[in-house]
């Protein structure tokens, strides 16, 4: 992992092409170090569209956020993700990932498997608001890896997912466990996303895990907003 962040941090990033559907400018190209060339995806900070849910902060900053969580809780479910700066300014930069194009992702995301389960408990900690099955990426050594994690951490609950397979069932210990040791680096070491998230939004994390740890159980779709992301793909 440490040799790929390097990649991405230290590497030459020339921009090749851009995701035309996406609502903010997400831009592919190519990161190159030492003649080596690694596949990216580059979302400059110039290219957001402002979101009157998400006042705070950029999309940037929660994506890397999410990759922290991610390997904070070691369920390693986001792609090796920097901020740097680019062609177009300071942005996201993360690792392309080729899926496994025999995986039908409009079957999978409903089924009952030990990786969904952790992308929809990671989900409910870092409160993804967009869950869509496009944002699942099965990859071919039996993993899934999720991408488009920029509008997380929202101080209120704001879960919207298209994983509610899992819905009030109970925690595992090992679940319950990985949950109480990322609450506690988290509170040990709060710098690194107090620089990303507000205040506020970094004590709803907290609450929001302890809530988790406190229940023994996955949450459940919310009564009071749509519980899952329009369109869902």
């Amino acid at each position: 992992m440490s040799t790929v962040i390097d990649h991405l941090l230290s590497g030459t990033l020339e921009v090749t092409g851009r995701l035309v559907d996406a609502s903010n400018a997400t831009l592919y190209g190519e990161c190159t170090l030492n003649d080596e060339k690694m596949a990216v995806i580059y979302k400059p900070i110039a290219g957001e569209r402002p979101l009157w849910d998400f006042p705070d902060g950029n999309l940037a900053q929660r994506e890397y956020a999410a990759f922290l969580i991610s390997e904070f809780s070691g369920w390693k479910v986001v792609p090796p993700t920097v901020l740097r700066d680019g062609p177009f300014g300071m942005g996201m930069v993360q690792q392309w990932i080729d899926i496994d194009e025999s995986i039908d992702l409009a079957l999978y995301y409903r089924e009952d498997n030990e990786n969904l389960r952790r992308m929809a408990l990671f989900d409910a900690v870092v409160n993804n608001t967009d869950r869509k099955i496009g944002h699942l990426l099965p990859v071919t050594d039996g993993t899934l890896l999720g991408c488009d994690h920029g509008v997380t951490f929202h101080e209120e609950n704001k879960l919207r997912t298209v994983i509610w397979q899992f819905a009030m069932r109970e925690l595992t210990d090992e679940e319950i466990g990985s949950l109480s040791d990322l609450a506690g680096r988290l509170q040990a070491e709060p710098g690194d996303l107090l620089e990303l998230i507000t205040e506020n939004e970094f004590t709803a994390l907290i609450k929001r895990i302890n809530q988790l740890i406190e229940s023994g159980k996955f949450p459940s779709p919310s009564e009071d907003w749509p519980a899952v992301p329009w369109p869902p793909f």
